[in-house]
């Protein structure tokens, strides 16, 4: 129907997280981390009850697991961590990422350190993953105004077949909620945008646009958007902090997201948060 979206297609891996109980050896969100005992746990300078908070495990995501994430050198294990409190001035978690090569690490920390009196929303339940590999095209703000005007003309989408029910006023309503980005936690793909519209994000150290590393949501999907639940999810009605809506119970910023990107030209991987 519209041979311009074609190239703009791009391959992500849904995380899929449900809550379990994951070891430091598997892909995870909330759950153990595979630290080694010898590197110090990382800490948070910003907390809002004193001088420093220790950060708690967000993500552990191993390249076995999710074919979107990159290699960098022998790394084949991404971390995040996030301190579990908003700061100002744009109320979001301290985060940190970490890279590394699984085999290296002989001796894991036990017992990392807890935050005394984590924000509500910031600490992740324990969640094991399924990944989903699924195909997405990007925001329709990002499409050209060409494209925008082709995708939200009803006579090409009839022309095609395709029937739409009352639930759609317009064609740009359907292409947003049921084949645009994915939601919930994903790796690459394409960015969510909400409470901006879409903009680029360049690499501070080489000027290269980046591209989306990790997406951390608010919430899995919400029952309008019907294309993007899983099979075992469908009919399920979805209530807001419930195990089908939002697993891991991750509340960013009033049910916004986290957005991690990456800098596939420099070395060191730079990565920007939005």
């Amino acid at each position: 129907m519209f041979p311009q979206l074609a190239p703009l297609a791009r391959t992500t891996t849904r995380l899929h997280p449900r809550a379990g109980s994951p070891t430091p050896y598997d892909s995870s969100i909330g759950g153990p981390l595979l630290w080694p005992s010898s590197q110090p746990w990382p800490y948070c300078d910003k907390w809002h009850e004193g001088p420093v908070s220790p950060m708690v495990p967000v993500a552990q995501l191993y390249v076995r697991d999710v074919p979107e994430l990159p290699k960098p050198g022998r790394a084949d294990l991404l971390q995040v961590l996030w301190c579990p409190s908003e700061h100002p001035p744009f109320y979001k978690p301290t985060t940190k990422l970490a890279w590394r090569t699984a085999a290296d690490v002989t001796d894991i920390l036990d017992t990392p350190p807890t935050p005394a009196d984590p924000q509500y929303g910031y600490l992740p339940t324990p969640c094991v993953i399924s990944p989903e590999q699924v195909t997405e095209y990007p925001n329709f703000l990002e499409l050209s105004e060409q494209l925008r005007e082709q995708v939200n003309d009803w006579s090409t989408w009839r022309a095609a077949g395709i029937a739409m029910d009352d639930d759609y006023e317009e064609p740009q309503e359907y292409y947003s909620d049921e084949l645009s980005e994915a939601p919930g936690w994903k790796v690459g793909g394409w960015p969510p945008w909400g409470l901006t519209d879409p903009a680029p994000r360049f690499c501070i150290n080489c000027g290269t646009v980046m591209a989306p590393l990790l997406t951390i949501a608010s919430e899995e999907s919400r029952d309008y958007r019907r294309g993007w639940l899983p099979t075992e999810d469908q009919g399920i009605a979805v209530i807001d902090d419930d195990p089908v809506h939002n697993p891991p119970g991750i509340q960013v910023s009033k049910s916004n997201h986290l957005q991690f990107y990456l800098c596939r030209t420099c070395s060191n991987h730079t990565t920007l948060i939005q």
